[in-house]
């Protein structure tokens, strides 16, 4: 380039002076200037124009809050009464018919020395036989023993004790050595009683919630053969189920006297219990 020219040429003519300017850095680098001008022309155009969309979008929201502003005072709305809807009771189911019911029964059977003794008079059948006194003593008919001579003292005090001189089987003891006993023992006599008794409770004494010891005194002859059944104590309306009950036992083994089966009487006490 001449020298008159470099005064006035521009930069990018010196630099690329003698080098291809079609390759096209130097229309980028001519050209730069007026890019970076357009550039920042449109980037303001498009933050002004962002900001009045926002300005024109935030305007509108103020007015639809205007629109549909909510009053201060409460919202009344009118609820129509509704009557509550009828419920139909359903039919009550029927009452079963009432079952017969009877409470359980415990009878009760004890040896007889737990019975405690019944002062209780003798009656005259008996006073015939033995010998008046102020104590109760038991032993053989008095009509049967041959009173000792004088001496006998001594021999009743050694506890011997002569046998009645008749062996008349018709004798009534009131006291013997050997009881009659029921064919079996206790547990024999027990289960007879529950078998006999328990269906056949009183239905008064049920109601009425009536237990206690029933003692009935009857004769057992030298057969075993009872009769003379009757019940001396307890509560009354439980005597006949009592005496019924003895009545059905059949026959006993004979009391024992002097080891010989004699007539005596008996007494067997009876518990009735009302179970829950």
């Amino acid at each position: 380039m001449e020298t008159s020219k470099i005064l006035n040429a521009d930069f990018l003519d010196i630099l690329f002076e003698g080098r291809n300017k079609e390759y096209g850095a130097y229309e980028l680098r001519k050209t730069y200037a007026s890019r970076i001008r357009n550039a920042m022309a449109i980037t303001i155009s498009l933050v002004l124009i962002l900001v009045a969309g926002f300005l024109f979008a935030g305007s509108g929201k103020a007015d639809i809050a205007r629109v549909f502003e909510i009053p201060d005072g409460p919202i009344l709305e009118k609820i129509e009464d509704k009557p509550d809807p009828v419920v139909i009771p359903p039919p009550e189911a029927p009452k079963p018919p009432d079952v017969m019911e009877r409470r359980s029964l415990d009878i009760v059977v004890v040896p007889d020395h737990l019975v405690s003794p019944e002062i209780e008079v003798p009656p005259n059948e008996e006073l015939e036989h033995a010998k008046l006194s102020l104590v109760n003593r038991d032993g053989a008919a008095f009509d049967n023993i041959d009173m000792p001579p004088s001496g006998a003292g001594e021999a009743e005090r050694k506890g011997i004790v002569a046998e009645p001189k008749s062996n008349n089987v018709d004798s009534l003891y009131l006291s013997v050595q050997i009881n009659a006993e029921y064919p079996g023992g206790l547990a024999a006599w027990s289960r007879f009683l529950n078998k006999t008794l328990a269906n056949n409770y009183p239905q008064e004494a049920i109601d009425q919630e009536i237990s206690g010891k029933v003692v009935v005194k009857f004769i057992v002859d030298v057969e075993g053969n009872i009769s003379n059944v009757e019940a001396i104590s307890g509560p009354s309306v439980l005597h006949e189920t009592a005496v019924k009950a003895i009545k059905k036992s059949g026959k006993w083994i004979p009391a024992q006297q002097n080891g010989r089966k004699v007539k005596a009487f008996r007494s067997q006490p009876i518990i009735f219990s009302i179970g829950e």
